[in-house]
């Protein structure tokens, strides 16, 4: 039989467990980032030095869904992103034309922006369907610079045109009445 005095030593003692979970995972993250880091410094190897983003994107999407703690998915997805896109206009894909290689690193930097979305129901309570927005975005101009031709001109006139949208909208919310 529990008792009301019960109750809170389970709760400070699941804190103070999970505290030190936390803790020890913060330690092992940080011991491996430093690791690989150096490792990069020392033996100043270029393919290497290219791994760091995305190694370090891997190393906090597991900290982040050990800890269960979305704010650490983002950075991870994001840094993942960056190195995967990196990683293919260095290595594999280094031939391509300047516009392809921007179009290519834009999309793999937008699959991170959708691996943000899709680990959001692991870590919260629900989908967190925000990184979408930026994500597509991102996406879309990778897809115009690969596509090359009529995506470029309608991409050339959005940068022209989007300003005046904005403009629009202040019109609309100052004239629009109250109520």
């Amino acid at each position: 039989m529990t008792t009301q005095l019960d109750k809170p030593m389970k709760t400070e003692n699941t804190e103070k467990q999970t505290d030190v979970r936390s803790r020890v995972i913060a330690g092992i993250a940080l011991i491996l980032i430093g690791a690989l880091v150096m490792l990069a410094q020392v033996t100043q190897s270029s393919e290497l030095t290219l791994l760091v983003p995305a190694v370090l994107g891997v190393i906090f999407l597991a900290w982040g869904l050990v800890t269960r703690t979305f704010g650490l998915v983002i950075p991870g997805s994001i840094l993942l992103g960056i190195g995967l896109g990196a990683y293919l206009i260095t290595g594999p894909y280094s031939g391509l034309e300047s516009d392809a290689q921007g179009g290519l690193f834009m999309l793999a930097f937008a699959a991170g922006w959708l691996l943000m979305a899709l680990l959001s129901p692991f870590t919260s309570s629900r989908f967190q369907w925000w990184p979408l927005i930026p994500g597509g975005i991102i996406g879309a101009v990778g897809l115009a610079l690969l596509s090359g031709g009529y995506l470029m001109q309608v991409l050339q006139i959005i940068g022209y045109g989007w300003p005046l949208i904005l403009v629009g909208i202040g019109i609309y919310l100052l004239v629009r009445r109250r109520g």
